[in-house]
């Protein structure tokens, strides 16, 4: 689920500390101080998708371990593969994404769906300083330049 800063402003990766943006913008070569719409369209125009594993939830704060399970409700992924037919890979933010797509959302994907690629990339987020700027950049860059 986006960070409380980012559903108040209604942007992906709006904490000014999460380093997707950032990762982002030097993957694809663009200025980082474009508005939040024209860094989407950067996204689109290399085949890059965002999109949340869960719709909905509740949780106290920003962060993942906060969510309360019971209140877990995925997006509809079988819908979003048939919209979107040349999705050839899933890169999951961070760990609890992968859980939750994996727990709740494989066992009920359409049978051609459950054969994409899919890896967990290191979270963005700036809860997980574990790793530097430039050590996720290069896990990124290579999932998605492989």
């Amino acid at each position: 689920m986006p960070s409380v800063q980012s559903l108040q402003q209604q942007q992906y990766y709006a904490h000014p500390r999460n380093a997707f943006w950032p990762i982002m913008a030097r993957l694809f070569k663009f200025d980082l101080n474009l508005n939040y719409s024209t860094r989407c369209q950067k996204l689109q125009q290399h085949n890059i998708a965002v999109w949340d594993v869960l719709k909905a939830c509740q949780r106290q704060g920003s962060l993942d371990q906060n969510i309360d399970a019971n209140s877990m409700i995925v997006n509809d992924f079988n819908a979003f593969f048939q919209h979107h037919p040349s999705i050839q890979q899933l890169l999951f933010n961070g760990g609890k994404a992968e859980n939750v797509f994996k727990q709740h959302v494989v066992r009920n994907l359409n049978k051609p769906f459950k054969s994409l690629s899919q890896a967990r990339l290191p979270s963005t987020s700036p809860a997980h300083a574990a790793q530097s700027l430039d050590e996720k950049y290069l896990i990124w860059q290579k999932a998605l330049f492989q």
